[in-house]
């Protein structure tokens, strides 16, 4: 079912997308090299912790994942780009990892993602990030009351293909509220003018990701880490956002 909220409702998940950017923001600083993924995890349950927040990932277990997911972040690095379970794993210089976190505050959830460099970056996965940029900023550009999940969709495979990308559709964005997956599914690729139509307080994650030279994917034997098939490195990035009569509310923006 798709839930809408009101301008009291929004305002209200407010918090929880704050709080998501900060944590993000945090993980981001501490990425260096010789830090361990355990510590990244620590540290994100530490300040969930403090804050009173609930997480989304410890006790997630849908249907494709091999068992609860026990971590409260997904750090995937290198060709790993979706899903990575924290793991006894020390950074290294010229590591490309990505930080997904979703927690609910308040009843509220926000979810959002980040990818960053550690030490010295290489220039191809510094591009890459920006792609992956690229196109999150173009579908929020889109995302307006009167146009379809489509358009969405459409925006960020237009952008990766401009760069000669290869587009993965099986996981995309999602709808959020009570509960962090809801519908409706945000494909990262589609045909404009097709799909749900956007509303005023409909909120929904979109989170394009890339991947080098593949869009072929594999799952570890952990059930949850998924890898590109070829070995190449991958980049994700989101953001919970909300549809209103006139821009749409990025609600987890990191300043």
């Amino acid at each position: 079912m798709i839930e809408l909220l009101t301008p009291t409702q929004l305002d209200e998940m407010r918090p929880a997308g704050k709080f998501v950017g900060e944590v993000l923001t945090a993980l981001s600083e501490a990425a260096d090299v010789g830090v361990n993924l355990l510590e990244l995890d620590a540290l994100a349950h530490d300040m969930i912790r403090k804050r009173g927040a609930e997480s989304c990932y410890i006790d997630y277990h849908p249907s494709f994942g091999a068992m609860p997911f026990g971590k409260v972040l997904c750090t995937s690095v290198n060709d790993a780009v979706l899903h990575g379970l924290p793991h006894d794993y020390k950074l290294k210089d010229g590591d490309l990892a990505s930080f997904d976190f979703a927690v609910s505050v308040d009843g509220w959830v926000c979810d959002s993602a980040v990818s960053v460099t550690v030490g010295t970056p290489r220039d191809e996965d510094v591009q890459l990030i920006a792609h992956a940029q690229e196109a999150l900023d173009a579908a929020i550009a889109v995302a307006r009351a009167g146009n379809k999940v489509g358009d969405i969709s459409a925006a960020i495979g237009e952008v990766g293909r401009s760069h000669g990308l290869l587009v993965n559709t099986q996981f995309g964005g999602h709808g959020v509220g009570r509960t962090m997956h809801g519908d409706p599914h945000v494909p990262n690729d589609g045909r404009p003018g097709r799909g749900f139509a956007l509303q005023p307080g409909l909120v929904i994650a979109i989170e394009p990701w890339f991947l080098h030279t593949t869009d072929e994917i594999v799952m570890d034997p952990d059930g949850w880490t998924i890898r590109s098939a070829d070995g190449s490195r991958g980049a994700h990035v989101e953001h919970t956002i909300a549809i209103t009569e006139g821009d749409p509310i990025v609600m987890t923006a990191r300043t």
